[in-house]
Parts: structure tokens; sequence; C-alpha cells
């Protein structure tokens, strides 16, 4: 029993203390009433083995993405390669800090936070910090993603960004949204 007790203690206060410095976040689903505690911090691979059919990219491992996306994801992987398709995971879940990196990175190269934004969001406002979103390599499997990926729950949301898919369990049954002509940053 002590045991016990002493466990559901440091679980509450490694929690408590992870919300006082910042480091854990309570995120509300897209779907009301779903609470999800996600650990915005948890670092996605930085970079992963290169992507078998175009070594320009990576095909990282999915660690970091929320589970029903990781499942989704695997899926989504499975019908693709059921038909000869290949994804290459180029970019999944990233923390905040990482998040950030490729924002100021965006800043410097683009000139302005404004053009920065067309095409790498803040952290505060990316689906791959949240752990919803992977960016799909080389693009031939992209478009097969697009094509073929809603009725998995996957859509393409930016009309710049041919990689750039997000899981919403409603997409496949809903189908996709409207796409945005670019992140909605700006």
């Amino acid at each position: 029993m002590f045991g016990v007790l002493l466990i559901v203690t440091l679980v509450v206060s490694t929690g408590a203390a992870l919300g006082y410095l910042g480091r854990l976040t309570l995120v509300f689903d897209r779907h009301p009433g779903k609470p999800l505690a996600i650990l915005e911090e948890v670092a996605g691979p930085p970079d992963g083995p290169n992507c078998s059919i175009d070594a320009r990219y990576f095909d990282e491992d999915p660690d970091g993405l929320r589970p029903d996306v990781l499942q989704a994801w695997l899926s989504l992987r499975a019908k693709a390669s059921e038909q000869g398709v290949k994804l290459c995971l180029n970019d999944g879940k990233r923390s905040r800090g990482q998040q950030q990196k490729e924002f100021d990175e965006a800043v410097e190269r683009f000139g302005s936070e404004e053009l920065a934004k067309q095409y790498v969001l803040p952290p505060d406002k990316s689906m791959h910090v949240l752990g919803l979103a992977v960016d799909i390599q080389p693009i031939e499997s992209a478009k097969w993603v697009e094509k073929n990926g809603s009725t998995l729950g996957w859509c393409r949301r930016y009309e710049n960004e041919q990689w750039h898919f997000e899981y919403d369990a409603n997409y496949s049954t809903g189908g996709c949204p409207p796409m945005l002509p670019r992140a909605p940053g700006t």
C-alpha cells in the first residue's frame, strides 16, 4: 500500500512541477469534451535514415506522435505499401523548441516574420508541436496521400505545401476541409 501511495505522490508531484515549469500543457483536442495531455517539449527525431527512394529526404521514426495519430500513420503507410507506394516521414513531431528553431531559421532565410509564417508556423500555432502533422516525401508519395489519405483521416491543409498533412479522425467520414492558400500564421 505504501509503495502505491509513493508512486501516486511522485506522479502527481512530477506533473505539478512540469506544469509549473511550463513543460506540461493541457491541450484540448479539436473534438469538444475530449481533453488530451500533451508534452509539448517532447522532441521528435531531428532526422533519420535517408528515404530509400529519394536520398534528399529523411525517413524518421514517428516518435512523439499522439497514439491515435501514430496508429493512423501506421495504417496509412500500410495501405500505401499494399499499393506499391513508399511513404517517407521527412518530418513529424516537433517540440516547441524544435519548432521555434525552424521558425527562427525561416525568418532569417525569408527576411521577416510575416514571410516566414507562410512556410513555418511559430510553436503555438504548429500542428507538428501537437503531434498531429507529418511532412511526407517525396512529392510523388505525397500526391498519393492527397488522393487516398482522407479515407484514413489524413488531409493536405495548405496549397503551398504539397508535403504537409494533418490527421483528424473526422476527415475519414466528413472529407477534407478546403485547403488554405498557406499556413494561417499571417
